[in-house]
């Protein structure tokens, strides 16, 4: 039977970790992402499967305590919102080089600085692109609705495990406050010792009997050996590219124009197709799922059949970069976005595909 609950984006995240049997959750409270951790506080999932939950003294004490849970092949997590994902690339980039899996959720406030509590999409460079320092690349999943920010927990972990790399959910805070109707996926165990060991091998336990203790760092301090490391890193990078692109096409078929928007923005993005259409302009709408990798191949097919594409974001134009490489000059590109925490109308996207692209 279906477990089908109203709530926001932010508590459905708080519930499909417990529900995946995640065994450390470790944040820090900042609008708007709070209630991930509130619910999680409330629903005192220590008591009934033993998973930790624990407000850290702050956002870089919060990653480091993901590190540490992760080195021991344990299912940890951490949400923020921007500015303390700021704070957290350092911890980032360190789990990334030591090749751990864990999952970070950012829910996207407007900036730079502390700026306004209100939502934005202007986070896509420091997630995308890898916000610390290094080489390295985060699997980035982008939900649309509260039920992808329910769905997306799972599939973060797994890919996170699969790849023995972070995933994050990159949404912004509209999704996060949003209320809609979810089905919790069912309830998974939490992992044994037993499970760590065939799933993890690389786990560090201490130091058994029969072998030397497995050491986590992502320190290496001859270059001919780091550069070993980081040309591995790109080979997986290379493979999770191949294999983990996910996007979403709504009336791509005929459409002359297309847009191209995640988050919230593909959400409005469809009814602005609506309205378009009543209007004799045929509007199309890809979405990225996985902003990274990002579906670049896809894009590129589009780019030898419509007139134009719109990069449509809560930002000054980020994932717009990304669209131009994509199709490598093949057809005009235009960015489209609102700043501040303010959030663009329907009717706004229509008329700037006219003043853009036509």
């Amino acid at each position: 039977m279906e477990d089908i609950k109203l709530m926001k984006g932010n508590e459905a995240i708080a519930h499909a970790a417990i529900r995946y049997g995640v065994d450390g959750y470790f944040g820090y409270p900042i609008t708007p992402q709070s209630e991930i951790l509130e619910t999680l506080m409330a629903e005192k999932p220590w008591e009934t499967n033993g998973m930790v939950v624990l407000q850290a003294e702050s956002e870089v004490a919060a990653i480091n305590m993901v590190y540490g849970g992760a080195g021991t092949g344990k299912r940890v997590m951490t949400s923020s919102s921007s500015p303390g994902i700021s704070l957290k690339q350092e911890g980032i980039s360190y789990i990334a080089g030591a090749d751990l899996p864990c999952l970070i959720v950012n829910v996207m406030r407007g900036g730079p600085g502390l700026g306004t509590i209100q939502p934005s999409q202007a986070d896509y460079f420091q997630t995308v692109k890898g916000g610390g320092h290094g080489d390295y690349r985060l699997i980035t999943l982008a939900p649309s609705s509260v039920q992808e920010m329910a769905d997306f927990v799972a599939l973060g972990f797994d890919l996170a495990f699969k790849y023995a790399n972070p995933a994050i959910i990159l949404a912004d805070g509209m999704i996060g406050q949003l209320m809609e109707k979810v089905i919790l996926p069912p309830f998974r165990p939490r992992k044994t010792d037993a499970w760590i060991d065939e799933e993890s091998p690389w786990a560090a336990k201490g130091k058994p009997a029969n072998r030397p203790p497995n050491i986590i760092t992502s320190l290496e301090l001859d270059p001919v050996i780091m550069e070993k490391k980081n040309n591995r890193f790109q080979a997986k990078y290379r493979e999770i590219e191949a294999n983990e692109v996910r996007y979403e096409e709504y009336l791509c078929e005929d459409a002359e124009y297309l847009l191209i928007a995640f988050g919230s923005s593909a959400r409005i993005c469809q009814k602005a197709i609506e309205i378009a259409r009543g209007r004799g302009i045929r509007l199309g709408l890809l979405r990225p799922i996985t902003l990274w990798p990002f579906p670049s191949e896809i894009v590129d097919v589009y780019a030898g059949k419509v007139k134009g594409m719109l990069s449509v974001e809560l930002n000054a134009g980020q994932m717009v970069e990304d669209v131009r490489l994509a199709v490598n000059g093949k057809v005009k590109v235009a960015h489209f976005g609102r700043l501040g925490g303010i959030v663009f109308t329907p009717d706004e996207i229509v008329q700037a595909v006219k003043n853009k692209l036509q």
